[in-house]
């Protein structure tokens, strides 16, 4: 299991809805946190650890394929798991084509559920080790003096 580490955050506007999937990903040793709204999730401080994100496609105001869209000019980077009762093809492409890592629909098998959430978690963890990776890169380079930085380009150019 990946939680404790890791947190799983759920939207979806049915309180009975999170109440029951915050239970089942608890029972698997998850950290889970939920939200009703898309907006109440982004005014939410959110710890700074492996995590993904659980949305429903239907949402009051904005809708959870709005909030994928919001993601890179707010600076958010989550895999997310798309859940909705009410799918089709082209809210399920549109999704995808966002960077979505699944397309689930009400009803699923909670096994289904949990191993995208493994593999969402999994993802971020990798994402952020290689961001993290290349900001010390980038501070590194940073510090080198204008001389240093010449002699690496030349030195990388002949790789």
């Amino acid at each position: 299991m990946l939680g404790r580490e890791s947190i799983v955050f759920v939207i979806d506007d049915d309180p009975s809805f999170c109440r029951s999937t915050k239970l089942l990903l608890e029972s698997a040793g998850f950290d889970v946190q939920t939200f009703g709204s898309a907006e109440d999730f982004l005014q939410s401080p959110r710890p700074d650890v492996p995590a993904c994100l659980v949305l429903d496609v239907r949402l009051p105001r904005l809708s959870g394929l709005d909030l994928q869209r919001a993601f890179p000019k707010a600076g958010i980077h989550l895999p997310i798991i798309f859940l909705t009762g009410h799918g089709d093809i082209s809210m399920t492409v549109q999704a995808m084509k966002g960077g979505a890592i699944e397309f689930l629909t009400k009803p699923f098998r909670d096994q289904d559920l949990l191993d995208a959430i493994n593999r969402g978690i999994e993802s971020d963890r990798a994402a952020r080790y290689q961001r993290a990776s290349m900001e010390g890169l980038r501070a590194c380079y940073a510090s080198l003096t204008t001389r240093e930085r010449r002699s690496w380009l030349l030195s990388y150019q002949g790789c």
